[in-house]
C-alpha cells in the first residue's frame, strides 16, 4: 500500500512538473507590443523579461489593433493571472484611422480596468506605455508631421490622464522614439531592438519595482 501510495505521488510531481507554467508578465497592444518587424527576441516585452530575469511573456497584440480590437481578443484569449506585472500599449491605430480622442478615452480607460484586473486587482503592476510618434519615421514621408505629433500628443494626454485615475504606473517612451528617430526597424516604421532596448531602459526602474 505504502509502495503504491508513493508511485502515485511521483507520477503527481511528474505531471505537475510538465504542465507549462504561466508568465508572471501579461503584454497588451498592437504592433509595437509584438514587435512587427523584429527578431521575438528583440520585442521590448521580451528585452523586458529577461532584463528582470523572468519568463517570457505572454503576448496578446497583433499588428493594426486598435482598442476595441484588443478589447476582443482579449475576450478570445481568456487569459487566467493573476500577473505580477501587466503592460499595456495602445492607440496608435486609433489615432492613424483618425478616429477621436474621447472615443478613445473610453475603450482605454476599460481596457485599463481589464490590465488592472488581470495583476489581481493590483494597479500598482500594471504599467501603460505612451504611444511613440510615428510621424518622425520613413513611413511617414510626404504626410503632415507635425499633425501627427499633436495627434499622438493628444491620445497620449488621454492615456496618461486614464492612469493617473487609475492609480496605474506610466512611462513615456514619446520622447526617446523624437529624439532617436533613426532606430526604426527595416519596414522604415516600427521600432527596431536598439530602439525597443532604449524602451526597457526607461521601463525598467518602475517594473524592477514591481518585479524585482
Amino acid at each position: 500500500m505504502r509502495k503504491r501510495t508513493f508511485l502515485f505521488a511521483l507520477l503527481l510531481l511528474a505531471s505537475c512538473n510538465a504542465m507549462p507554467r504561466e508568465s508572471p508578465y501579461l503584454a497588451l497592444g498592437d504592433s509595437y507590443t509584438i514587435g512587427e518587424s523584429v527578431p521575438e527576441a528583440e520585442r521590448f516585452p521580451n528585452q523586458l523579461a529577461r532584463a528582470l530575469k523572468i519568463a517570457n511573456p505572454e503576448i496578446i497584440a497583433k499588428t493594426g489593433w486598435t482598442t476595441d480590437e484588443l478589447n476582443a481578443a482579449i475576450d478570445a484569449a481568456k487569459p487566467k493571472g493573476p500577473y505580477k506585472l501587466v503592460t499595456l500599449l495602445i492607440g496608435v491605430n486609433n489615432q492613424y484611422r483618425g478616429r477621436d480622442a474621447e472615443e478613445y478615452r473610453g475603450e482605454f480607460a476599460a481596457l485599463l480596468e481589464r490590465a488592472i484586473g488581470f495583476a489581481g486587482g493590483d494597479a500598482k503592476r500594471v504599467i501603460v506605455i505612451s504611444i511613440p510618434d510615428w510621424g518622425v519615421t520613413p513611413f511617414a514621408d510626404g504626410r503632415d508631421r507635425a499633425t501627427i505629433g499633436a495627434e499622438i500628443d493628444r491620445y497620449n494626454a488621454v492615456n496618461r490622464e486614464e492612469t493617473r485615475r487609475a492609480g496605474a504606473h506610466y512611462v513615456d517612451i514619446t520622447p526617446v522614439s523624437r529624439e532617436k528617430k533613426s532606430l526604426v526597424a527595416d519596414d522604415g516604421l516600427h521600432p527596431s531592438g536598439a530602439m525597443y532596448a532604449e524602451w526597457v531602459k526607461l521601463i525598467m526602474p518602475v517594473a524592477r519595482q514591481i518585479a524585482p
